[in-house]
């Protein structure tokens, strides 16, 4: 019999062949879906993105009013945090989404199809958020966290509403349910995704995959001699890992999130070569590569900063509906929005 870390890691390697899958099928990306919306006109793809969030918040929130899992054990309800440092990270995160042309989780899918530039991405993203980790750039985010963090009595949405005299499980229910339809109505206004099954499903199943890496982590996974994060698909902290563990295997240890890097770019090789997809693709010009390691660099140093990334903190952390989330998210938006339109917009390469 497996014991629960050993499921957790098979769990993991599952949720994230599922991802990969989805995620190259539909073109599931937070970019892409702020791109199509901002720039392209195309709304399709950012409903689908809030339909993911819709489910992961309803899925996630379920699980832990029926005592399956405890998400304040989780990185995002810290009664203790910093908002400026959040939020900071969320913006270079966000704008170098845009430069690298996609988060880290989409680096990962279009890898296993033959991109080229995203194993570009995903190594440089991996160095630049171990060196913020623990490398030579984390005694300079530790200091910033230190001088500006502020311990609050209210983590959440639903312990602020509990504040003003609402019993905790009537705020969960009502906070949760608010932004829950809030995002449905956002997405099925839109005619054109009412028309896009393949869309829906992928936003369905996102969301349902955050809720079963909590369910996995928190509840399969609990084992009082040796008990693992609870977690769910994050990607910047889990890359970095992956990179240290295939280079330094020994006496390090498998888990969740190695588990789920390797699973996505897996479910997304065989999925490009069994429906035609895979083909090699590389840099147009040293400028383009340039770019587009920079901005990797952006979102691994963004990302460690404001503790996820498009997916670890616009779906896996807003489903805790955690006030820090939603700071950091608010950055993540921002930035993306800064590089795609306006003053700092990322203009196009020429094309030589």
């Amino acid at each position: 019999m497996e014991s629960p870390a050993q499921l957790v890691i098979l769990a993991g390697l599952v949720i994230g062949l599922v991802y990969g899958a989805v995620g190259l099928l539909s073109g599931f990306c937070l970019m892409s879906s702020m791109r199509g919306w901002l720039a392209e006109g195309d709304g399709r793809l950012v409903r689908s993105y809030a339909l993911a969030v819709a489910v992961a918040i309803a899925a996630s929130q379920f699980l832990a009013a029926n005592g399956m899992v405890d998400l304040g054990k989780s990185i995002y309800l810290q009664s203790t945090f910093s908002a400026p440092v959040l939020f900071f990270g969320g913006l270079l995160f966000g704008y170098g989404m845009v430069l690298s042309n996609g988060c880290g989780s989409r680096a990962l899918v279009l890898l296993g199809r033959g991109n080229l530039r995203s194993f570009v991405v995903v190594v440089v993203l991996a160095v630049a958020a171990q060196m913020t980790l623990k490398g030579l750039i984390a005694p300079a985010r530790i200091a910033l966290v230190q001088t500006s963090q502020t311990t609050v009595s209210a983590n959440s949405l639903p312990t602020l509403l509990a504040t003003l005299g609402l019993g905790e499980a009537f705020s969960r229910v009502l906070s949760a349910a608010a932004i829950v339809i809030a995002l449905i109505l956002f997405a099925f206004a839109h005619p054109a995704f009412r028309r896009s099954p393949g869309q829906i499903a992928a936003g369905t199943i996102v969301g349902l995959l955050v809720a079963g890496g909590w369910y996995v982590t928190g509840y399969l996974g609990a084992d009082d001699f040796n008990p693992v994060p609870v977690t769910s698909l994050t990607f910047i902290a889990p890359i970095a890992d992956s990179l240290q563990y295939a280079m330094l295997s020994t006496g390090l240890t498998l888990n969740f999130g190695i588990a789920t890097v390797a699973g996505v770019f897996a479910g997304s090789l065989v999925t490009a070569l069994t429906t035609s997809r895979f083909h090699l693709e590389g840099y147009s010009s040293p400028r383009h590569m340039l770019r587009s390691a920079g901005g990797a660099a952006l979102m691994g140093i963004g990302g460690v900063m404001a503790f996820g990334c498009s997916i670890g903190l616009g779906l896996t952390g807003m489903s805790t509906l955690a006030l820090g989330s939603f700071i950091a998210v608010a950055g993540i938006l921002l930035g993306t929005a800064a590089g795609l339109r306006g003053a700092l917009r990322v203009q196009p390469l020429a094309v030589a």
